[in-house]
């Protein structure tokens, strides 16, 4: 479907070069001339984005933008104006622009921006209507995603979750395989039974074997009385067993034994014990690696990969990162008592530039860390922690040093910080104009006298 995109400005000759402009771009454009009737327009339909001037007769952009965010809070609003300036770019953003251009407007930059802002409100349109369909379903709130990749993942756990089948449940550290655990128990016939969850690497051999299988009195020092162990505790219901990969064989032999006869023997004890228990098992290790080196029994992994469930890295699901990122942010502004209402593109920019090793839980300590930093009603860059590894994504700082710049022509290292700036700002003109301190127009003066434009 083609998106519906409301221009607004008074200055005729502009606001339909624009519409001709978004036609043929493929975008449904409509034109408004003045603040007043474009909240008449946003209130009667609605809109996929809106570009809206500053200075206009009436009813001026900013007030317009304040009334529009107040209607539909969701629609991005990108600011146009000729008269840049860094306190009308906070106010904008403040009152919650998506983001800011200046005129005479740089196309392929409107382009690139529109786009952005029109991907961002499809997936968080497309999520929003995933939480819904997995409310009574699988998923529960908690697991987030609308790219190609979390889609699959969905699929698949609606389909494993009805079923008995074991499951194991694969990826990074970070990725959130519990989640995808409680999600399958949630979809399944067992959901009104108990899911207990046991983090195999947390403990010894001895420790984990009584834990899963529970002991009898006087078993070993310090078992005073009888214990029922994780499996008892989730008959009827789910056994979540986390990091598989690393347990002892010795506790390896006895776990094929449960999910084979569906019995365990406490510790110390001479009786099995029948039990109803479905396995779902998760590991961030590759497990036929592990059974070609003769660290992970052969036959348990069979029993244990009935079904594979894999969940993607975020670096795979890059689209995603908005959505996590205003989720986490949300949570942890309520956690701590702060109003904040999101990102600037900007510090989004950087969240999605990010390479994120640790995956969901890094970014998670990320936004937590940036909402206890922030002191406005938007994160920026300043609060966000380097990524790349903890080194600094390359700018201007880094592109040489004090040492590489002594003793080089002024107009070399002009060209080179500012080369370097547009670089790490992936080629956003005004972002890079922004971080620089100069206007848009003075940026593009420069580019043209280096022979860059």
């Amino acid at each position: 479907m083609r998106a519906k995109i409301l221009v607004v400005d008074d200055d005729a000759g502009h606001l339909s070069m624009l519409r001709t402009v978004l036609s043929g771009w493929g975008y449904l454009p409509e034109g408004a001339t003045d603040g007043e009737q474009a909240v008449a327009m946003v209130r009667g339909k609605a809109y996929d984005a809106v570009l809206l001037d500053v200075r206009m007769a009436g009813m001026g952009g900013m007030e317009a933008l304040s009334r529009i965010r107040e209607y539909n809070p969701a629609v991005p609003v990108i600011i146009m104006t000729a008269y840049s300036s860094v306190e009308t770019a906070v106010s904008a953003l403040k009152t919650g622009a998506y983001d800011y251009l200046t005129k005479p407007l740089d196309l392929d930059v409107l382009r690139l921006t529109l786009d952005r802002a029109l991907d961002h409100m499809r997936l968080a349109a497309e999520n929003e209507t995933l939480r819904r369909k997995l409310a009574t379903g699988v998923a529960g709130p908690e697991i987030i995603g609308a790219s190609k990749a979390m889609r699959e993942l969905f699929t698949l756990i609606g389909m494993v979750a009805p079923t008995e089948a074991t499951v194991l449940v694969t990826g990074e550290s970070g990725t959130g395989k519990e989640l995808v655990a409680r999600a399958i128990h949630a979809g399944s016939a067992r959901a009104g039974g108990s899911l207990v969850a046991v983090n195999c690497a947390a403990l010894s051999e001895t420790l984990l074997e009584s834990e899963l299988f529970g002991h009898e009195k006087g078993a070993f020092t310090g078992a005073e009385k009888r214990r029922e162990g994780r499996f008892m505790a989730a008959d009827k219901g789910s056994i979540f067993l986390d990091e598989i990969g690393e347990i002892a064989q010795p506790v390896q032999a006895k776990l094929l034994r449960v999910i084979q006869e569906r019995e365990i023997q406490r510790v110390g004890g001479d009786r099995p014990i029948g039990v109803d228990v479905r396995i779902l098992a998760a590991t961030n290790r590759d497990l036929k690696k592990e059974v070609e080196a003769g660290r992970f029994r052969e036959d348990l992994y069979y029993r244990l990969n009935v079904v594979s469930v894999p969940v993607p890295p975020l670096r795979e699901r890059c689209e995603d990162i908005p959505l996590l990122a205003q989720h986490f942010l949300l949570r942890f502004a309520e956690k701590n008592r702060k109003r904040i209402k999101g990102f600037t593109p900007s510090a989004m920019d950087h969240l999605v530039r990010c390479p994120w090793p640790g995956n969901v839980r890094e970014l998670e300590n990320a936004v937590e860390r940036a909402v206890i930093l922030s002191v406005g009603e938007y994160v920026t860059e300043r609060e966000l922690p380097l990524c790349e590894g903890g080194h600094p994504v390359e700018g201007p700082a880094e592109a040489g040093g004090a040492t590489g710049l002594a003793g080089r022509p002024l107009d070399d290292v002009e060209r080179e910080v500012i080369l370097a700036t547009l670089a790490s700002c992936g080629g956003n003109k005004s972002e890079a104009a922004r971080v620089l301190g100069i206007t848009r127009a003075t940026l593009h003066k420069k580019l043209k006298k280096y022979g860059e434009e």
